[in-house]
């Protein structure tokens, strides 16, 4: 693992591109969260261990944190910008790119595709809020999984909704017996099996 500085407002963010990877995946955090959220590096592990790159950075600086946790023209701009970076990096060039976001990272996530078209290749949800993206749902063409837990019934109403908007593929997946942050026996694994499954199918080399 590389642990490197983006360009947007020098930003750190740990990067793992496996030598021949066909993708990789950039997370996008919820609120209150940083590169180093364990249920995040969770997926991040899987994913790696199935040979896809994956790239785990802070979008808000510690200061920022409290501020602009909701301020998700500035959380989008900055997931761009990685974007952007991923395209130009010797190591990460010629993967294609999917992105992974969680609670209101998940928006941000949703708006980045509908912003990169044809970049950005698949997403994945996890308790996310896509709600808050709806302004640009039917504008996403990317295949999108909706993940959320059964337990979570505010959430799982969001996502149906979003759902219904969305432009492009996309299936949502219901965690049994798990809250919103899959803290329970046997989710987050349930969360990495899906996220590994669909990631593998879309970020395919063809």
């Amino acid at each position: 693992m590389s642990v490197i500085e983006l360009p947007a407002d020098h930003l750190e963010a740990d990067l793992v591109a496996p030598p021949g990877a066909p993708g990789i995946v950039l997370f996008a955090h919820g609120t209150g969260s940083s590169r180093h959220s364990p249920r995040n590096r969770a997926v991040a592990e899987v994913l790696n261990r199935h040979g896809i790159g994956t790239l785990l950075m802070d979008l808000l600086t510690p200061t920022e944190a409290e501020a602009h946790r909701f301020d998700l023209p500035l959380l989008t701009g900055r997931l761009l910008a990685a974007i952007d970076w991923v395209e130009h990096h010797e190591y990460t060039h010629r993967m294609k790119i999917g992105l992974f976001g969680s609670s209101t990272g998940a928006a941000a996530a949703l708006r980045a595709a509908a912003a990169r078209p044809w970049t950005v290749r698949a997403v994945v949800s996890r308790g996310g809020r896509p709600d808050l993206a709806e302004s640009v749902l039917d504008m996403v063409s990317a295949p999108t999984l909706l993940v959320v837990g059964q337990h979570d019934p505010e959430v799982m109403h969001a996502n149906e909704q979003a759902q219904a908007a969305l432009g492009g593929p996309s299936e949502l997946r219901v965690v049994l017996e798990a809250g919103h942050l899959f803290t329970e026996h046997g989710a987050m694994n349930r969360v990495c099996e899906l996220s590994t499954a669909w990631f593998r199918d879309h970020l395919r080399k063809n």
